[in-house]
């Protein structure tokens, strides 16, 4: 496989972004694992697009290429998501990290982790956070773990559902 080059992301990567958001969906959806992220590609929501548009466009976003062609975004940020405990001290917090399915276990996820590192370490930071969705098996948390992260919390998000969105933060400390 070609290796993996990171670049800095914008809002024109957003076609990308959305599709590889899609493909995720229906890669969870075949598995019947919906409790992530619903069965609806993100595509098809304008507040999930409005959202990754104003997460390209507002934060540092970063593209993995693979061969030229999107295999992953992640985004960056000094602040947690919203649902998140901010904290005392100085963070990068990866709001946002998807890969292309279709390339799994290539090592993609791991690169753009590596790369928020870095990016932390120049910037004098020495804590990496994420959340990430903490039902079903756990499957996302172990994947967090394997690359370094170290379980925080466990929270959960009313959505208005029956049953709430389970999460857990992630840290990594550099």
């Amino acid at each position: 496989m070609p290796s993996v080059q990171v670049r800095p992301g914008s809002v024109t990567d957003l076609p990308a972004a959305l599709s590889l958001l899609d493909d995720a969906v229906r890669w969870l959806t075949a598995q019947g694992r919906t409790g992530q992220w619903g069965t609806e590609p993100f595509s098809a929501i304008e507040a999930r697009v409005e959202q990754i548009r104003q997460m390209l466009s507002e934060r540092t976003a970063r593209i993995a290429e693979v061969g030229g062609e999107v295999a992953g975004v992640a985004v960056l940020a000094d602040e947690p998501m919203p649902y998140v405990e901010r904290l005392d001290r100085p963070e990068l917090y990866l709001q946002l990290i998807v890969t292309d399915r279709d390339r799994s276990g290539s090592g993609i996820g791991k690169v753009l982790i590596e790369d928020a590192v870095a990016i932390a370490r120049q910037r004098g930071i020495g804590l990496v956070r994420l959340d990430c969705y903490a039902g079903d098996d756990g499957a996302l948390i172990g994947a967090y773990e394997r690359l370094g992260f170290t379980v925080e919390d466990r929270f959960t998000v009313d959505t208005g559902k029956a049953e709430p969105w389970p999460g857990a933060v992630l840290r990594m400390e550099l």
